[in-house]
């Protein structure tokens, strides 16, 4: 990365792309970098944080391509663009501010991205660079084309032609007539024996051009069209002309001259299919879909009686074809499933990629809505088929997010938007290709999570959370074995969340580690705390839960270290709790991080036992000293129910891989009498106690060691 002048040994190798970010927000600078470091992407990069900072690069240094922020904090991405027409620009805006985008691609940019909170227009990036970078050689070789034709035009006569108005007849020059391959006296001296030639469509537009001259009301006459060659093909032609007038004004004679421009015609027609057609597929691209979506939308305020569809759809596991085989052999399937969507579509429909395994439908002129499920039932079949590539055979699946025009759209983004929405709900689903139809309490629960995400990223600087405590008994004789830290959420606005209204959220979003790590140093120093003021509490511990970012961190061991070394607290007094499903994503590596945690003479345990598929003949191979039994069965049990039964195996497992087993969620005397029968040693829940504030827990450490005993004792009796 680079900012201003580079150092001689920061000079970008060869082959280097040179990019000039222009963005003001930090956040989002430390984001790009991030990314482009991650992905190893060979970019060597250089930032401006404002357009005047860009303005001074630009004058003295080249770049082979320039990514803007829009709203810049003195000028506008439109001002960066306008400094450099010769360099590539791409223009990123925020969420909804489409129309700004479309904006600045008709001012000259050659694309845009739309900022979004989970950053996914980063993964877009690379492929809008190339295809950014692509256009932009296509349009320098187009032009140095130009160029050398204008040349050999300038040495070469065009055909003329010369029509006197007063007699009605025209001359058309020979050259005029070769140009087409007719002969000299192939064509008659009549205007019909040029506009008899000229195709159809483009016949009204140049007489409209014609008369509007000879009426004055243009100071010369230009018109390109297509017009019928002698061996019955079409060709473009420039024709330009001037009237002679006499001294009232009016024309009496007019002349001109009629150049070939096909070559120019289909170079520019090959540009502009490039700018709006993936390369990749060849389908559609974002800009000419949302082109398209935009008329729909138009159509429907015109004609109440129109509907139409968008289907957002995103691959399922593309990501193993990619890490497996190569890239290469990503874009064979990419291409190979556009080419099976596209024959699931009817007549009129649109299908475009998005880049990336994101695809878009646009389905028009529906009748009911029974159209949409045919689409898309014939997009399940096609997918259901295996993709045969370098002799290995895959399966993928879909998430198919449905948007229709019932629910009234004003703007095409908002249909999209609701696609898009319909289509992260439909990744929840089982089937291998999935769909949901999205209704407008989607976009309010989207709405919901976007400020739930916000408050949660101010949160964590605001210092909003706060650790709670639930007592961890002993059922032999009630003494207070230590705690479990829990952590609540004071938001400034909804009161205190608890975990299940916030945790999903923030493990999502990448918050949860900086909220785990927080937890483990409060608990640690609040537990070093208590020690040190009731004498009796020196070998009470408190359970603090790993997440599986944290788990997998290459930190985990060196941050647990230094937080015990900061509180002084002794380390069999930390016990880190990890769940099955944990284990399960990644056992070598969980195995492995547990050995080292457990060297240093940390505590483990695995949390909501029972409830992941984790093999039970390898259980022994993991350094854990307890197993916790999942409330579900706890709250589940009775003198006949399976559930009990599970309790038993558990219990059962525990004792003989000479572990011990705690029971979650203990709320009642009759599963606490159940539990004792049944051999399991501790237990926490609602029956003990909820969790506590610190100072509930500073009360409660007063009553002594044993403040649950009458309660264990009375259930023996």
């Amino acid at each position: 990365m680079s900012a201003g002048d580079a150092d001689v040994e920061d000079q970008p190798r060869d082959g280097m792309l040179r990019l000039l970010l222009v963005e003001d927000d930090t956040v989002d600078r430390m984001a790009f970098e991030r990314f482009v470091k991650r992905r190893g992407l060979d970019y060597d990069v250089t930032v401006a944080r404002s357009a005047d900072e860009a303005r001074e690069l630009l004058d003295r240094e080249s770049f082979d391509i320039v990514l803007t922020d829009y709203h810049l904090g003195d000028g506008t991405g439109v001002e960066v663009l306008e400094l450099e027409p010769g360099i590539p620009v791409i223009v990123i805006t925020g969420a909804g501010d489409e129309e700004t985008a479309v904006a600045a691609m008709r001012a000259g940019a050659y694309d845009y991205l739309i900022k979004d909170a989970e950053r996914r227009y980063l993964k877009m990036m690379t492929v809008t660079i190339d295809n950014a970078l692509r256009r932009h050689a296509s349009e320098v070789e187009l032009k140095v084309s130009q160029e050398r034709y204008a040349l050999a035009a300038a040495g070469s006569n065009d055909g003329l032609w010369d029509w006197d108005l007063n007699s009605g007849r025209i001359y058309l020059s020979p050259r005029w007539k070769s140009i087409l391959g007719y002969s000299e006296g192939d064509l008659g001296s009549e205007p019909e024996s040029w506009f008899d030639l000229v195709h159809p469509e483009d016949r009204e537009g140049l007489r409209t051009h014609i008369d509007a001259h000879l009426a004055g009301r243009t100071p010369h006459f230009e018109h390109e069209h297509r017009i019928l060659t002698n061996e019955g093909e079409y060709v473009w032609v420039l024709s330009r002309g001037l009237a002679v007038r006499d001294e009232d004004g009016k024309a009496y004679r007019a002349a001109g001259s009629q150049r070939d421009v096909t070559d120019r015609k289909q170079a520019e027609e090959q540009l502009t299919h490039a700018a709006l057609h993936d390369s990749l597929t060849g389908l559609p691209n974002r800009a000419l879909f949302m082109d398209r979506l935009g008329s729909a939308v138009n159509r429907l305020k015109r004609r109440p009686e129109y509907n139409f569809g968008v289907v957002f759809l995103d691959l399922d596991r593309f990501k193993v074809i990619n890490d497996s085989l190569g890239h290469l052999a990503g874009d064979k399937v990419l291409r190979s499933i556009a080419r099976r969507l596209e024959s699931c579509l009817r007549l009129g429909d649109t299908v475009a990629r998005f880049g990336g395994d994101e695809f878009a439908i646009l389905l028009e002129e529906l009748t009911d809505g029974g159209e949409v499920d045919k689409v898309a039932e014939r997009i399940d079949q096609e997918l259901e088929k295996p993709f045969n590539v370098h002799g290995h055979e895959f399966f993928t699946g879909a998430s198919l997010g449905i948007a229709l025009s019932s629910t009234g759209y004003e703007r095409p983004e908002d249909v999209l938007r609701d696609a898009d929405t319909a289509m992260y709900r439909a990744k929840s689903q089982t089937r291998r290709v999935r769909r949901v139809v999205f209704d407008p309490d989607m976009h309010a629960h989207a709405m919901a999570r976007l400020h739930l995400e916000n408050d949660l990223r101010r949160a964590v600087d605001r210092q909003e959370f706060m650790v709670y405590f639930q007592p961890l008994v002993s059922l032999s004789d009630g003494r207070l074995e230590g705690f479990e830290a829990l952590v609540r959420w004071r938001h400034p606005e909804k009161g205190v969340l608890g975990p299940t209204e916030f945790l999903p959220t923030a493990l999502e979003t990448g918050v949860s580690s900086r909220i785990g790590w927080w937890v483990l140093a409060e608990a640690s120093r609040r537990m070093k705390a208590w020690q040190q003021r009731f004498q009796w509490a020196s070998e009470l511990a408190v359970s603090v839960n790993l997440d599986a970012k944290q788990l997998s961190s290459a930190e985990l061991v060196d941050r647990v270290e230094s937080e015990l070394a900061a509180t002084d607290l002794d380390p069999r007094c930390l016990q880190l709790e990890i769940t099955e499903a944990m284990i399960i994503e990644n056992p070598d590596l969980t195995r492995s991080i547990l050995g080292r945690l457990r060297e240093h003479g940390i505590r483990l345990h695995i949390d909501d036992f029972g409830t992941g598929y984790s093999s039970l003949s390898q259980l022994h191979r993991y350094p854990v000293d307890r197993l916790k039994i999942d409330r579900s069965f706890v709250s589940r049990m009775s003198a006949e129910d399976e559930d009990l039964e599970i309790v038993r195996t558990i219990v059962s497992l525990a004792h003989g891989l000479r572990l011990s087993v705690m029971a979650e969620g203990v709320e009642t005397r009759e599963q606490l009498t159940q539990l004792k029968a049944l051999g399991c040693a501790y237990a926490q829940g609602f029956l003990f106690a909820r969790p506590l504030s610190p100072g509930a827990v500073e009360d409660l450490l007063e009553a002594g060691p044993t403040p649950f005993g009458d309660m264990t004792r009375a259930d023996d009796g």
